[in-house]
């Protein structure tokens, strides 16, 4: 039987126009993919990212450095294996998403004439991807750090004196420059009693020589009545709670902030504060927060004693039992250079597992508080299990120490010191939070 050349040519128009549609054609294409997974550290306001990528224009200014970055699977950075436990904040690609985007840059990455509106970031809390935050505290004049070679250790004291108590429905780390904090820890105090001066004493605290860590803190005073703490680590997005969950600030008080600067060569100029997002209504449940490992509940409790000897790469671990009903919002791992895999979970009474968290190529550049998608019910009385393995060997490129020596976590443990730790934000359980999408 003879097939017309007309036959032919509908059919091969038919496929083209298939495969025409099944790659992304224009920026409309992808401009939601770019949004969600990209923006929330590209972008000019309040990203870590060196440059933007929230309109066609930047994106087209840097197209094959991001068709460069994606192809390899540099970016976006997501360092959590998200076969043992995916969270909401997964800002990774899909095998489906990297090759729409990677066809588009290849195809000519043409802007099209409609651009569609894309939802919100995943993240960004809700409705609010673009949201301006409601008030920003942050210390009075930038502090100078010097370019000396030497890690820093300052904490900064931040008074403040409202018209009204605020509900916290998210809060952000700010800095006028990330890139040098190597991370940032932070408290929030009450002090309700005028006759404290919040504005006395120094408005910060050098910490970086062993000698004035042996001194009492003048801040102590005002670390009475801790309200909430909470911290930002390179690569963290924003932190915020779901509806009819936060927390309370005072009208009166101060933040404590202790930042761990990296060592630079010249001088840098740096600010610190936090962005505050309100909620109109309290919330009806609080957000607590806690940390287990080095620094934390169980320092002493690592097995074996935790201190890394050279050459070698060593396994510590640690077991701590949960003394109250949990409902997990957040989980957030830290360790230093030579980390290279992290593990968390849960084992309840009942002998059930709970993942939490599995970094299987620590990168302690990228690094997150990576948020749950529905909350994570821990049962009181299970045993929260937390596995590091660190590489102290010359083959770890990372490794401060030529040649490697033995490490420990003392003192403010700076960078060449090491860190096992898992804080977890929660809040006390209640029936039916499992259900709750977060």
């Amino acid at each position: 039987m003879k097939i017309s050349h007309l036959y032919i040519n509908v059919l091969s128009a038919v496929f083209t126009l298939l495969v025409h549609y099944t790659y992304a054609q224009t920026y409309a294409d992808v401009k939601s993919i770019v949004e969600i997974n990209c923006v929330s550290c590209h972008n000019a306001k309040t990203g870590d990212a060196p440059f933007s990528l929230e309109t066609f224009k930047d994106l087209k200014k840097r197209i094959q450095t991001v068709r460069k970055t994606i192809a390899d699977n540099y970016m976006p950075p997501w360092t959590a294996d998200p076969h043992y436990q995916d969270y909401a904040n997964n800002r990774s690609l899909s095998p489906k998403e990297k090759s729409l985007l990677i066809k588009w840059i290849d195809n000519g990455a043409e802007e099209g004439a409609t651009v569609r509106t894309a939802k919100p970031g995943i993240s960004s809390f809700p409705n609010s991807s673009q949201r301006a935050p409601d008030l920003l505290l942050k210390i009075a004049k930038s502090f100078v750090i010097k370019g000396n070679n030497k890690e820093h250790f300052i904490s900064f004291k931040v008074p403040f004196n409202l018209s009204e108590e605020k509900n916290i429905e998210a809060i952000e780390f700010y800095s006028n420059n990330k890139k040098i904090v190597h991370h940032a820890n932070y408290m929030f105090c009450s002090v309700p009693d005028n006759k404290v001066d919040i504005e006395a004493g120094p408005t910060y605290i050098d910490g970086s020589d062993d000698v004035n860590q042996e001194k009492p803190s003048p801040y102590q005073v005002y670390q009475k009545v801790p309200i909430f703490y909470t911290g930002w680590i390179p690569g963290a997005s924003k932190e915020y709670y779901p509806s009819g969950f936060g927390w309370q600030l005072p009208k009166r008080g101060v933040i404590i902030f202790t930042i761990h600067y990296s060592a630079l060569s010249a001088d840098e100029n740096s600010d610190i504060g936090v962005h505050l997002y309100f909620r109109k209504k309290p919330a009806e449940r609080d957000i607590r927060i806690i940390s287990l490992g080095s620094g934390g509940i169980g320092e002493q409790d690592i097995y074996p004693s935790f201190l890394i000897p050279p050459n070698k790469i060593s396994t510590f671990s640690l077991k701590v039992r949960t003394p109250e009903d949990q409902s997990v919002l957040y989980v957030w791992p830290h360790m230093h250079y030579l980390g290279k895999q992290f593990l968390a979970y849960a084992v309840t009474p009942t002998r059930d597992t709970i993942p939490l968290v599995r970094i299987p190529e620590w990168n302690f550049k990228w690094q997150e508080l990576y948020r749950m998608k529905k909350f994570k019910k821990i049962p009181a009385g299970s045993v929260i299990h937390i596995s590091g393995v660190y590489d102290n060997t010359s083959n770890n490129p990372q490794n401060p120490h030529s040649p490697p020596q033995y490490v420990a976590s003392v003192g403010n443990m700076t960078s060449t010191d090491e860190m096992m730790t898992l804080l977890i934000i929660y809040t006390p359980y209640k029936e039916g939070d499992e259900d709750i999408n977060l």
